[in-house]
């Protein structure tokens, strides 16, 4: 403790909770008033004034100046401190009392002008409880009010955040960027049209040296599939998918069903079409599903997820392989075989691994470039057979259209929920009879709701007929196919490669009734392809394909192909 007229080196605090004007004219004169104050006593010498501005009371995690004075206190720089109320100091009842006390042991007064708090006086601690506590009080019902007046204004289509790639917030609003907009455009186009995966976009993109929005980082895996996901794209707005839990801490969480979210269709001007946005929403899936049932792959290639090894059932994986003369060559294998080696039996008498063959890229390629060179040589027959199939599928999603029944369906399933909590409510069935039952009317309700949307998808495929059957006429008629390979091409028109261990592959393209076999020496392959249509034998024997042999140069040997 510091002896009578000995001068007593002083620090002081200010602290406003935002940034504005009126609130920087108020810490302009916390300062002057600690200023004048501490100069009108003369046994008081002034070390430093500690200002933290446009930050919260109710911890002190991010409050640079406040840590700052902690430190200096525990280095002795100062033997007192004082600030205008218990509210500056801290909002946090535990802050409070952690740090006077923590003060007090290096010997450090702590003296609250507008609270009369001096914690040299014995009663101190008890009445800087109670105003701690007050202030605590105050900033929960402040974050409250907060609260409840952002969620009456997201209900009233206020936009909350920050410019994103594609659009600027104005005044609550979203306005399109057009710069920004056609990368998302772009992104959009290369994902859905040319199947590209994320890796591959971020990397073609970082390649073009294309700039992200200025609070993205780098072009990534994430940041594709967020742009991707991002309903705001097709003029939804879907606010609070974030919240703050804790008025103390103000650290925000993932809404993961803990508060409804604000959900506003066609609130703004789309840069996507809602239809095209939908689609991408099922190709994410479509490829979440594929990666996640068999061991995974990444849409990175023409071929990748599409080659399937028929010992297994698992996807084949790309890779690069070495010669023994330094060249490389692009492979596919299969993933089980790569993770778990060769097929074999352990102890316990699982069975483990696989023994199928490996296959060259340029292999595939090969067989591929000439199967489809043959296929899009005749488009009207091709034309002809896949319209057939999707006027099938059509008369068929017509046919057993079941929209109605299944609204009828859920309509009584929830009727019998509403039966179900009155019986419960009444005393008549005991709450863990009525958990059970409600709980199977939930599962119940869910199958109903999932076959309902296939059923109205269904109805929409049917109620735009005439635009599939043209636009699938445009893309037959459009696609070229030139001595180079195309990605993008094969990517849409093969659909599977089954790969069996004595190198035979059955390949199979979308939409077309017909399957191809191919198998692959040393120097050769050989191809065929098996008719939906085949030839009954005279004598009434058994089916079988109708063929010509036609022979053709692969560059290693001989490849044969049969054709109808």
């Amino acid at each position: 403790m510091k002896k009578q007229n000995e001068v007593i080196r002083v620090a002081a605090y200010c602290r406003v909770s935002t940034d504005k004007l009126d609130q920087a004219n108020s810490l302009e004169s916390q300062q002057r008033y600690f200023n004048e104050y501490i100069s009108r006593n003369p046994l008081w010498e002034l070390v430093e004034i500690y200002v933290d501005e446009g930050i919260t009371g109710t911890n002190t995690f991010k409050r640079e100046d406040f840590n700052r004075m902690i430190q200096d206190g525990r280095n002795g720089k100062f033997d007192m401190i004082i600030t205008k109320e218990v509210s500056r100091f801290a909002r946090n009842l535990l802050d409070s009392i952690a740090y006077t006390r923590e003060l007090r042991e290096y010997g450090i007064r702590l003296f609250f002008l507008n609270d009369n708090i001096d914690t040299s006086q014995p009663d101190h601690e008890f009445r800087l409880a109670l105003m701690s506590s007050l202030a605590q009080e105050e900033s929960r019902k402040t974050s409250e009010r907060v609260k409840w007046g952002q969620r009456r204004r997201m209900e009233q289509g206020v936009v909350f955040g920050r410019d994103m790639l594609g659009y600027d917030v104005r005044d609550g609003k979203l306005i399109i960027n057009e710069e920004g907009a056609e990368i998302v455009r772009l992104i959009f186009h290369k994902y859905l049209d040319e199947g590209k995966g994320c890796h591959v976009i971020a990397n073609e993109l970082r390649e073009a040296g294309i700039q992200t929005s200025r609070f993205m980082k780098e072009w990534s895996y994430t940041v594709i599939l967020r742009v991707l996901k991002n309903e705001k794209y097709c003029g939804d707005l879907v606010q609070q998918k974030t919240y703050t839990a804790s008025y103390l801490s103000h650290k925000k969480k993932a809404n993961n069903g803990e508060l409804d979210y604000v959900v506003i269709k066609d609130h703004h001007e789309p840069i996507i079409p809602r239809e095209r946005f939908e689609a991408a929403q099922r190709e994410l899936e479509r490829r979440h599903n594929m990666h996640y049932t068999k061991n995974g792959f990444a849409n990175r290639y023409a071929m990748s997820g599409k080659i399937i090894c028929a010992e297994c059932g698992s996807t084949f994986c790309h890779s690069q392989k070495k010669c023994p003369n330094g060249t490389k060559y692009e492979n596919w294998s299969c993933v089980t075989k790569d993770h778990k080696g060769k097929r074999k039996t352990l102890e316990n008498g699982e069975i483990v691994g696989c023994d199928n063959v490996n296959i060259r890229d340029a292999d595939v390629r090969l067989i591929l470039t000439h199967i489809i060179r043959d296929v899009m040589g005749n488009r009207e027959e091709l034309l002809d057979s896949v319209l057939d199939t999707v006027s099938e599928v059509l008369r068929s999603c017509a046919d057993k259209n079941n929209v109605e029944y299944f609204e009828k369906e859920i309509a009584k399933l929830e009727a019998k929920k509403e039966k179900l909590l009155d019986m419960c409510l009444s005393g008549d069935i005991e709450t863990s009879d009525y958990k059970k039952a409600s709980d199977r009317l939930c599962e119940e309700h869910a199958s109903l709701l999932a076959k309902l949307n296939e059923e109205k998808a269904n109805s929409a495929l049917v109620a735009n007929q005439s635009q599939i059957i043209e636009s699938i006429t445009e893309y037959v008629n459009s696609v070229a196919v030139g001595e180079e390979w195309d990605d993008i091409i094969y990517r849409n028109l093969v659909d599977k490669i089954y790969v069996h261990k004595d190198r035979t592959l059955d390949i199979h393209l979308k939409l077309i009734p017909e399957k191809w076999q191919a198998k692959i020496l040393k120097g050769k392959a050989e191809i065929e392809r098996f008719e939906q249509n085949q030839k009954i034998l005279p004598n009434g024997g058994a089916s079988v394909p109708i063929s010509v042999r036609v022979p053709f140069n692969s560059g290693k040997g001989i490849v044969k192909r049969w054709l109808r």
